[in-house]
């Protein structure tokens, strides 16, 4: 979120809360990206901000509810206020509980996690995109220079080949499908006195378990049961190309985006040595 645009959306999620009858005095911005992550105080409850344009809140919370009532291992919806989304000033807001941060899953925990959230998921029955449209939306970048201007020629075709021939390689296989978190890397898992929970359940689409132990750890691979590990390597690479690609978006909002797309792209040229 731009930062003209951070102070209008705190002064919408105290409003809202305060409206709701939670103490808001104050929100500390925790993480800024597509969306923006703040802890409203002292009520303490996690606030998940985005403008109106680009979000899928309800989407979130409805998978959240159908989630936690299948004990699947994800953060909990603010129990003080309804389950729903909640709009003001162009924004879209939703409550959620905060956590006290504890020390990283282990790689075993992490896969248990991963492993008990997939179980759940394949009992919920949700509209959602395939893994692939993601790639298309990263091939599209590409393909248009003026979204991804200083982006050079080789590097382009590098990642558009790199793209498909992944992807072509990944279907080939034909992998069982079910519904996936999309991006399960350890940012949006929270360790909690309770065990681990995963976050950001709007990245949600269906895909090959692999898809998501992509985004894990390398040691979180062997402790998933039956995960087929060269398909973990192809999803693993398409991943990077796919985040590679994004970093060189005009309007990417990562934190030194630039300077990781130039890392990630060498690591990815490495891969094919």
């Amino acid at each position: 979120m731009e930062p003209t645009e951070i102070q209008r959306a705190v002064t919408a999620t105290l409003s809202i809360a305060a409206e709701l009858g939670l103490p808001a005095e104050d929100a500390t911005v925790l993480n800024n990206s597509n969306k923006l992550i703040l802890r409203v105080l002292p009520a303490d409850v996690l606030a998940r901000v985005a403008p109106e344009h680009e979000q899928v809140a309800q989407f979130e919370i409805d998978l959240a509810l159908r989630l936690t009532d299948l004990g699947g291992p994800i953060a909990a919806l603010e129990p003080r206020v309804a389950p729903r989304t909640y709009e003001r000033d162009g924004f879209v807001v939703t409550l959620w509980t905060f956590y006290d941060p504890l020390p990283a899953a282990t790689p075993p925990a992490y896969a248990e996690a991963l492993v008990d959230l997939h179980a759940a998921m394949r009992k919920v029955d949700l509209p959602s995109p395939h893994y692939t449209d993601r790639v298309e939306s990263a091939l599209a970048l590409l393909s248009d220079p003026s979204q991804t201007p200083d982006l050079g020629a080789e590097d382009r075709e590098f990642l558009t080949t790199s793209l498909q021939n992944l992807t072509r390689a990944i279907q080939a296989r034909r992998p069982a499908e079910q519904l996936l978190h999309g991006e399960p890397h350890p940012g949006n898992l929270l360790a909690t006195t309770t065990g681990p929970r995963f976050i950001d359940l709007e990245t949600c689409c269906r895909g090959p378990v692999e898809f998501d132990l992509a985004h894990a750890p390398e040691e979180v691979d062997a402790h998933y049961p039956d995960a087929d590990q060269s398909l973990v390597r192809d999803c693993r690479l398409l991943v990077l190309a796919m985040i590679t690609t994004w970093r060189w978006d005009l309007g990417d909002q990562f934190p030194n985006g630039r300077q990781f797309a130039h890392e990630w792209i060498t690591e990815l040229r490495a891969a094919y040595r």
